[in-house]
């Protein structure tokens, strides 16, 4: 089961004169990713280099560096520990000394899987999406029990009516959350489990 990072995290090493610091953190979507890199990144650094893993999609970049030396070590790093959904940015100040191909891709991925190593980890659920919808009478309410009991609101339309919510739910929680939503809306309310590609659960 993979892992994701309970925090940010963030580790410094000193590698024949250059300066590296890693910084690691966990991410919501791959929007998040790339909102935590451009935040993260130092423009009077040297390179800004990173990868980041979301399920399927992964992305990383050398920021300059020779290909291969930088983006993809700090992926094999993330993976090779049974990380998803984070993303780490390896800052580094040139110090002087070029450090070879081989002495980059150490630097930048020993940097990164140090900087994971240290962090607390937490064991991912596996989720699914599911729609249901409230009026707004009873809206801040149902809202306040299904994030008390586990639930995330991943998308939110209102209308005359009230909200259409689409939720991660963990898989193993769906019946014990419909049960409650179910009893929230006096059993007026609909909940529709959705399966991966997006259609409703047979």
């Amino acid at each position: 089961m993979p892992h994701t990072l309970t925090a940010a995290v963030r580790h410094e090493a000193d590698v024949r004169k250059s300066r590296f610091l890693a910084l690691a953190a966990p991410i919501e979507s791959p929007e998040a990713a790339q909102a935590f890199l451009e935040t993260s990144r130092d423009l009077q650094a040297t390179h800004n280099c990173w990868a980041w893993r979301y399920g399927s999609h992964y992305r990383f970049s050398d920021d300059g560096e020779p290909g291969g030396t930088a983006g993809r070590p700090i992926l094999q790093a993330i993976e090779s520990q049974g990380y998803d959904r984070v993303a780490v940015l390896v800052i580094r100040w040139f110090g002087g000394i070029k450090l070879g191909t081989g002495g980059l891709a150490r630097a930048y991925g020993g940097t990164a899987a140090e900087c994971l190593r240290l962090a607390d980890r937490v064991e991912l659920r596996e989720e699914c999406q599911v729609l249901c919808d409230c009026p707004y009478a009873d809206m801040d309410r149902v809202q306040a029990r299904l994030l008390a009991a586990g639930a995330r609101i991943e998308h939110a339309e209102f209308d005359g009516r009230g909200v259409l919510w689409r939720l991660l739910v963990a898989r193993a929680d769906v019946a014990a959350l419909e049960a409650l939503y179910t009893d929230q809306t006096r059993g007026q309310g609909e909940w529709c489990v959705l399966e991966a590609d997006g259609g409703p659960a047979a």
